[in-house]
């Protein structure tokens, strides 16, 4: 069984950064690929960024190109987003997730941390 669970959430003013961490248990986690995704008040969710476990290769949702960093500690089980220049329109719950097969679904969720961006 994998558990996710994310950290780092909170309140920043617009400019500022944060840095999200989604700590992954379990005996053996090997994945195809881990995610970000968000989603906002009355919106749908959004992918934030995707990066293939292994060879660490990341993609970025348009909205957030330049401004956010997917990254991974593959020891410690670990994946993170660096979010700089954040602007009041990042304000949402951010969910890391994974899949194990490159044909597969993302069916492990963590629960989600909030962040806020104030103007």
């Amino acid at each position: 069984q994998v558990l996710l669970v994310e950290s780092g959430g909170g309140l920043v003013q617009a400019g500022g950064s944060l840095k999200l961490s989604c700590a992954a248990s379990g005996r053996t986690f090997n994945p195809y690929e881990m995610g970000w995704f968000r989603q906002a008040p009355g919106k749908e969710r959004e992918v934030v960024g995707r990066i293939t476990w292994s060879g660490g290769f990341a993609v970025y949702g348009d909205s957030v190109k330049g401004r956010f960093t997917i990254s991974r500690d593959i020891t410690k089980k670990t994946l993170y987003l660096s979010m700089n220049s954040l602007e009041p329109e990042d304000t949402a719950v951010y969910y890391c997730a994974a899949r194990f097969f490159a044909t597969a679904l993302y069916n492990y969720w963590g629960q989600g941390t909030q962040v806020t961006v104030s103007s």
